[in-house]
């Protein structure tokens, strides 16, 4: 699926493997993780296929840089993939398979684990804050800025998540103390 981010980037507009990082840096990558080293070889793979096309611009000064564009097949590819309904999404949660398995631990551990969990566990390490306002500037770099409230719903998205875990944990936290006074541990 990273292949499928990038394309959607540049369907946005051409940019340099180094806004592409930068941009998933600051937007993709609340959700779905990617080193730089992973992004440059899926950029490779995706000129391979035809996807994108690569120009050499020259730089004074600088060394020179190559400017990506999504071609006609990379939006054909991005299109099938947006229409696949096929493909589902099963859970893969690490906290989910920590959390069926912490009965290894005492109730002051795990106390201790599902109150600090939220801040451990952020989407947004920088505050959604600064995501809204890296929204906000991404916005006014493409051309259709419409397509950016689809940014938005993904920001709400991250904020109502944190919302739902911060809640999940007080309440698996607070279980934990009445069992902890109804035992006397």
């Amino acid at each position: 699926m990273l292949k499928h981010g990038i394309l959607g980037l540049l369907n946005y507009g051409d940019m340099t493997g180094y806004e592409i990082n930068t941009a998933f840096r600051d937007s993709l990558n609340h959700f779905w993780h990617a080193q730089t080293s992973q992004i440059y070889r899926e950029l490779q793979a995706l000129e391979k296929n035809g996807w994108v096309t690569s120009t050499r611009v020259e730089q004074e000064g600088r060394p020179d840089k190559n400017v990506l564009s999504i071609t006609q097949s990379g939006r054909d590819e991005l299109k099938r993939w947006l229409d696949d309904d096929s493909a589902t999404s099963p859970i893969r949660n690490a906290i989910l398979l920590k959390t069926f398995f912490r009965g290894e631990y005492s109730i002051d551990e795990n106390i201790a684990f599902f109150k600090e969990l939220p801040a451990r566990e952020t989407v947004f390490p920088h505050g959604s804050e600064k995501t809204g306002e890296v929204s906000d500037s991404y916005r006014n770099k493409i051309e259709d800025p419409l397509k950016a409230l689809y940014w938005k719903f993904t920001i709400d998205y991250g904020v109502m998540y944190e919302k739902m875990l911060k809640e999940w944990c007080d309440n698996c936290a607070k279980e934990l103390e009445r069992i902890k006074e109804r035992i006397g541990k």
